[in-house]
């Protein structure tokens, strides 16, 4: 059964100190702007508009809690990287990630969206270097594969894979297709395995 397909909305927050309470464990998700990440979110959980998909990058400006069961929760972050976002908006989205990733205590992991056709840009390096420090789990999906030929998307994974061997070794990557729906149960399982603590699943 898909971890994500009770999710219903929870929580909007916008500063470290309204960070909701709980017994559970988070699941978060983050990327650049018009990276797909809300797309991902929706076609994970079967909602068509659980999350905001918008045309405009730099739209989701709060840290959006979805309760996927009663100690299970997915983490929308801000997007990253967009310039005509105000400079003072920038600074708070950086500190606001950078502080929750490295100092959640629920964080279990972190789902980092890339579009296949931009790959590990500074901004994901970045966001690579503040949470890999924390030795949790970490998991790319490059998104929007169906832009590409089956080659060509085989080719680029296989290039990210190569850097993340050499990088970041503990980091697993997959190809991911909102409009096509491929990469849905390799995604649940790899963050089932997260969930359960068994890392056998990833045999």
């Amino acid at each position: 059964m898909s971890l994500f397909k009770e999710a219903s909305f929870y929580i909007s927050v916008n500063k470290l100190i309204d960070l909701p309470l709980h017994d559970g464990v988070e699941i978060a998700f983050a990327g650049r702007s018009n990276a797909g990440k809300s797309s991902v979110i929706n076609t994970l959980t079967s909602h068509k508009k659980l999350a905001f998909v918008s045309k405009t990058p730099g739209r989701t400006q709060l840290i959006n809690f979805y309760q996927l069961r009663s100690d299970l929760f997915l983490v929308d972050l801000p997007g990253y990287g967009y310039a005509k976002v105000p400079i003072e908006i920038r600074n708070h989205w950086k500190s606001l990630l950078s502080k929750y990733l490295q100092t959640r205590k629920e964080l279990l992991g972190l789902v980092l969206i890339m579009d296949i056709r931009h790959p590990l840009k500074d901004l994901d390096l970045q966001m690579l270097n503040w949470f890999t420090i924390t030795d949790k789990s970490v998991h790319i999906m490059l998104t929007k594969a169906d832009k590409l030929s089956r080659q060509q998307a085989n080719i680029t994974l296989n290039k990210v894979t190569d850097f993340l061997v050499l990088h970041y070794p503990a980091v697993s990557v997959q190809l991911f297709s909102s409009t096509k729906t491929v990469g849905v149960e390799e995604a649940n399982r790899i963050i089932k395995c997260w969930v359960d603590n068994d890392p056998k699943q990833l045999d």
